[in-house]
């Protein structure tokens, strides 16, 4: 076409104006960046006879986003990468960098024309070049390129020309360009909500990583996707699932951290996309080798999860041949909603173990356990509470904890409020099974949290075979007490007649082996009557009568009761009374027996040589009466204990003195301590001694001793 000449009308010729004005029309229908493109192109080219051009579109960056060569009406795509050099180093670069047009008559002239490729420039000989930003106010949009075989084509009037056409374009190819990222951004948002929806709905970790497999390959129309996550010891990556033969061959393998692109994208919590994986030198070539998969191109996003990387997604070979920055965009998206997800399906996975353990710890029990409701509805049974109870598991399901137990509401506390967390709370009760026997049980109680409910946990230990023998061990001692008290009244009334009879001045070793015989008679009848007395305090009888009493007496006839005692194994007696003390308000045969109950087990269990100490003190409204001594000791699990019938503390290896006794002694004192109002309690580590300690009220005389 050859250009008119025709007259100016200010400033523009006529022709040039209908030119533009026919741009105007053609782009004025159209917002694909790519039909824009073109036609502006060809365009140009009809309008100056151009034989060929380019135009590359840039964003705000001035980076290129898309681009379109058109060589003799034929119309070249995906040509991003290879006009990139153009901007980098020739024409098109100048024209940017400059914002100004450039008209070149001899390409083989001048520099600007691509030296980096003069080889290619010299095979293809000379050219006219014309070149001309896109632009609107401030904003670059764009550069386009126009050639002609023949050297000096172009001129002057042409560049103004092809400037005319650029600044009329400029526009068009913005909102384009604006409606191509909103589209993209729409498909990308799309997409990441699509993948959501899918991604969301499993909680089975093997099911979901197979999801988040299909979501990544639908998404980006892809040959090929992987999954890897990251070791417990965060030192290397395991590929856990792959799409076709990749994830049957890569399954399981494990790379170090920082290995490949997969090991490159997690240490530095960074997507990437490569364009030609094979020459790219983080592309880990060993997972070709082993799955023979030919890997071109590949993105890859890290996977996180509360701000840490967790694992890795790749994406291989896509079907159009390039990744595009959209897809990267996609590949985070679906890694980011991969993250929550795979931690959500861990946790769940580890919540369902623990519970699977649970119930099988629940059901193997050799323990009877209810789970209830915090009203005692019992929602769950083990088999072993079927077999105590009788019922089957439908039927518990249906019944309360209370109905066939006594709950004991004094230690439970009101609204079970001494049921706090990690506490448990125990107790004895009686149950009634379904034949209408009865037997008793020890009840352990604690709160647990079941699938986010709290509930309430029942243990129930059979004790009938122990409360069996504990009532027959009482009534035999019982049945025993009684039987001696005749005979040994007997004894000690002889003794009485026997000491009457002895001569002023009787034999020395007669009156040794009397004495001794009236020592041991009395003791005996000091533990008779201990043990009568347990047992009736045991059944709620009141015994004895308090009255104002002398703390120090009470001292002192203990130690003279235990000296001989104190002095067969050569230890000595001390007491520790302070004086000015307030009378006690006591029984004082029993606190005698209890001082001397607690003065026997510190000479018995003392090595020989040793000291006993005795002591008052007066604490608050109390007054504290103790016993110190430098025996074995007593280990603190043991120390409460030790006050219940029966109980003994077995030696341990290297101490002194055998454990001796039925476990009466003890259990005597702390029911006389507290029948008295008192409380009773040791302190003592093993190896350094115990010291008993126990309170009696102060009487209400205010008589100081």
């Amino acid at each position: 076409m050859t250009l008119p000449k025709p007259a100016k009308e200010g400033g523009r010729s006529q022709a040039s104006l209908d030119l533009l004005y026919h741009v105007s029309r053609e782009l004025a229908s159209a917002l694909d960046l790519r039909v824009i493109l073109e036609r502006v192109l060809k365009l140009s080219l009809q309008n100056v006879n151009a034989e060929s051009g380019s135009l590359i579109v840039l964003d705000d960056q001035s980076d290129p986003v898309d681009s379109i060569i058109v060589v003799k009406d034929k119309v070249i795509q995906e040509t991003t990468g290879q006009l990139r050099f153009t901007l980098e180093s020739g024409l098109a670069g100048w024209v940017v960098s400059k914002r100004k047009a450039a008209l070149i008559p001899d390409t083989s002239q001048d520099e600007r024309w691509q030296p980096a490729n003069q080889g290619q420039q010299a095979k293809a000989g000379p050219k006219s070049v014309v070149s001309a930003p896109l632009a609107v106010r401030d904003k670059l949009v764009g550069v386009m390129t126009l050639t002609h075989p023949e050297p000096g084509f172009f001129n002057a009037e042409h560049l103004n020309l092809v400037q005319a056409i650029a600044d009329q374009a400029g526009f068009a190819v913005l909102n384009a360009r604006y409606y191509a990222e909103s589209q993209r951004r729409a498909a990308i948002m799309t997409a990441i909500a699509e993948s959501a929806q899918a991604i969301g709905g499993s909680l089975q970790l093997e099911q979901l990583l197979q999801t988040i497999l299909e979501q990544t390959t639908t998404a980006l129309e892809v040959e090929a996707v992987v999954l890897a996550l990251v070791e417990a010891d965060s030192k290397s990556l395991v590929f856990r699932a792959g799409t076709g033969k990749l994830g049957k061959a890569l399954g399981g393998l494990r790379i170090e951290m920082g290995q490949g692109l997969a090991g490159w994208a997690v240490k530095h919590d960074e997507a990437v996309l490569v364009a030609d994986a094979q020459a790219d030198p983080r592309f880990y070539k060993k997972t070709d080798e082993i799955t023979g998969f030919t890997t071109r191109a590949a993105a890859t996003a890290p996977i996180r999860a509360q701000k840490k990387v967790i694992g890795v997604l790749q994406a291989f070979n896509p079907t159009s041949g390039v990744f595009d920055s959209s897809d990267l965009s996609v590949l985070q998206g679906i890694g980011n909603l991969a993250g929550t997800a795979i931690e959500h399906a861990q946790l769940f996975a580890q919540m369902e173990g623990a519970r699977g353990r649970y119930l099988e710890l629940f059901e193997d029990s050799i323990d009877p356990i209810l789970i209830s409701d915090l009203e005692g509805n019992i929602v769950e049974a083990n088999r072993q509470a079927h077999l105590l109870l009788g019922f089957d598991k439908t039927a518990l399901q249906k019944m309360n904890v209370h109905h066939f137990h006594q709950a004991d509401h004094k230690a439970l506390g009101k609204d079970l409020s001494n049921l706090k967390e990690d506490r448990t709370i125990s107790y004895e009760s009686v149950l009634r099974g379904e034949n209408g026997e009865d037997s008793y049980v020890d009840v352990h109680v604690r709160r647990i949290e079941v699938d986010g409910a709290v509930q309430l946990q029942w243990i129930l230990r059979d004790i009938t075979e122990r409360k069996n023998l504990d009532t027959l061990r009482e009534d035999l001692a019982s049945m025993i007490y009684h039987d001696l008290r005749s005979p040994l009244a007997n004894v000690v009334s002889g003794l009485d007649v026997l000491e009457m009879m002895l001569p002023s001045d009787p034999d020395p070793t007669m009156r040794s082996v009397l004495d001794i015989a009236m020592r041991s008679t009395e003791r005996i009848q000091r533990l008779i009557n201990s043990l009568l007395d347990t047992s009736r305090m045991e059944s709620g009888q009141q015994l004895g009568e308090p009255e104002p009493t002398s703390a120090a007496n009470l001292v002192q006839a203990a130690l003279e009761a235990v000296a001989l005692g104190a002095q067969s194994k050569n230890m000595t007696l001390d007491a520790a009374v302070v004086k000015g003390l307030p009378r006690v308000m006591a029984d004082a045969e029993m606190m005698r027996r209890v001082l001397i109950n607690l003065l026997e087990n510190a000479i018995r269990y003392s090595k020989e040589g040793t000291e006993v100490t005795v002591g008052a003190k007066r604490s608050g409204e109390f007054v504290e009466l103790w016993v110190q001594d430098n025996g074995r000791g007593i280990p603190k699990a043991e120390q409460n204990r030790i006050f219940d019938k029966f109980a003994r503390v077995q030696a341990t290896p290297g101490s002194a003195g055998k454990t001796h006794g039925l476990g009466l002694g003890l259990a005597y004192c702390k029911l006389a301590v507290e029948g008295h109002g008192g409380r009773i309690w040791v302190d003592s580590e093993p190896g350094k001694g115990a010291r008993f300690a126990f309170t009696l009220p102060i009487a209400r005389t205010g008589r100081l001793e």
